[in-house]
């Protein structure tokens, strides 16, 4: 569903990450952990980063959105087994939309790759988390998903 607010998909590219997009990658995933007050050392930014560009089909993906060539939103997803499923399933671990382009579409479209990315392999099911408190975003999950009684427990 489109709004009135939302970018022109002409001018809106989600493409796979590159080597070459370390820089921006490093400066929105900063922004993506600092939303959820934490921050991690620069080791944890450089084996993430190998393993988003590894071909490993059981290790993680990325995506960059880019808005007329520039890097607005990232998404990161994996795809796993599952004891009550046959196919794997799609993991969505990180979704983040520089904050000036919130609203337009950019988070939209990165879950609409996903989306795409876990149908070609044949993993119909797509999940994420987010927390309680960040009601920006779960309005536009709460229109392209459907929100589950599940609560997350962590050692």
């Amino acid at each position: 569903m489109s709004t009135s607010s939302s970018i022109p998909s002409s001018r809106l590219v989600v493409r796979p990450l590159r080597a070459s997009d370390r820089a921006e990658w490093d400066r929105m995933w900063a922004a993506y952990l600092e939303f959820y007050e934490t921050t991690l050392p620069a080791q944890t930014y450089d084996i993430y980063f190998q393993r988003l560009l590894g071909d490993d089909p059981q290790d993680f993906n990325g995506l960059i959105a880019e808005l007329n060539g520039k890097p607005v939103g990232l998404a990161h997803y994996l795809f796993h087994r599952h004891g009550w499923k046959i196919e794997n399933v799609c993991y969505l671990q990180d979704l983040f939309a520089d904050p000036h382009v919130r609203g337009q579409g950019i988070g939209r479209a990165l879950i609409a790759a996903v989306y795409a990315a876990a149908d070609a392999a044949g993993n119909p099911t797509v999940y994420w988390n987010t927390q309680e408190f960040n009601h920006t975003a779960r309005r536009l999950y709460d229109r392209v998903a459907t929100l589950t009684p599940f609560l997350k427990y962590q050692r």
